[in-house]
């Protein structure tokens, strides 16, 4: 079974074992081999399985459950502030934040950010896009370095995000909805984790787990080969012409498109960015920034984007 803080069983299905979700779980990879991404953003309805996803891939990843962000945070709470108790008992003492909290477990889940208030939204994603957390009110003024990964949730129906926040995920994704087969695998694999988790000694635990070892070894290599793979003009040209025949907002996105390209090309060993890396990642790093989308509508990525990416990509 997936380990939380402390050595403590969290009843979280293994990541190895999720069933489908591929596009979801890949954006989430490629944010973790280049945290300079700068976060996902993971749209579906209720039922979806996103928080499932990443509950279980922090565990993966960090062998802890991500630091979760509730809707009706406070400054304090986010930024850190005062420890109350103490100050009641005349002592000054400060009380770190769940931006540092984060920091230490290594991801920031935010669920619902589309119900969050902009002015937080806006502070976490500063922090992620700079790695600095600044914090100067109530007589504190410090300046922490901090890093660690974001991810964000939402359910379209109760309410969009502003352009202006959904531009700064680096990344967005749609939960997908499963198909009969799917759907079947899914009922029996949560069936048998339900069961073998009560087991001591579970080998289809420990298999899964072992899998788990083996997916996060994998990532950590892939983090650390980044560096060395090679993005020459024509890939950036390619980049670039890409966003324009998709009609990407802003320039932010090419950039997106070549750092997550780039991710890609490191999780599967190439040792430079080649067009399919490309043509992979441009539904994640641009059906956020179509003229629709940032105009609350659609967050979809439909066929006129594919046409004329097959017209590109030949």
């Amino acid at each position: 079974m997936s380990g939380a803080a402390g050595g403590t069983p969290a009843p979280i299905l293994p990541y190895s074992r999720v069933v489908g979700q591929g596009e979801l779980k890949l954006a989430l990879e490629l944010n973790f081999i280049a945290p300079g991404i700068g976060g996902v953003l993971i749209a579906g309805q209720r039922g979806t399985a996103k928080s499932t996803v990443v509950r279980a891939f922090a565990l993966m990843t960090g062998g802890k459950l991500p630091v979760t962000l509730p809707i009706n945070a406070t400054d304090d709470r986010v930024l850190g502030g005062w420890e109350l108790d103490a100050l009641m008992r005349g002592e000054v003492k400060r009380q770190p934040g769940l931006l540092e909290e984060a920091h230490e477990k290594g991801l920031l889940y935010v669920d619902e950010v589309n119900l969050l208030d902009d002015h937080i939204v806006n502070i976490i994603l500063d922090v992620v896009s700079t790695g600095v957390l600044s914090v100067q009110r109530e007589g504190i003024d410090t300046q922490t370095h901090v890093s660690f990964g974001l991810v964000g949730t939402m359910n379209p129906e109760e309410g969009s995000l502003r352009a202006q926040l959904l531009d700064r995920f680096g990344l967005m994704v749609t939960a997908a909805e499963l198909d009969i087969e799917e759907r079947q695998r899914m009922i029996t694999t949560v069936l048998t984790f339900e069961e073998e988790r009560d087991i001591p000694g579970s080998a289809w635990l420990r298999t899964a787990e072992e899998e788990n070892r083996q997916l996060r070894n994998g990532l950590l290599a892939a983090r650390d080969r980044l560096k060395s793979v090679r993005l020459d003009a024509g890939i950036g040209e390619l980049c670039a012409e890409a966003a324009v025949r998709t009609r990407a907002v802003g320039q932010r996105g090419d950039l997106l498109v070549a750092k997550a390209a780039r991710a890609l090309a490191a999780k599967e060993e190439a040792p430079q960015v080649e067009p399919r890396h490309v043509r992979r990642v441009l539904p994640l790093a641009l059906r956020h920034r179509r003229p629709d989308s940032v105009h609350g509508s659609e967050l979809s990525w439909g066929q006129d984007e594919e046409t004329a990416l097959d017209e590109l990509f030949g």
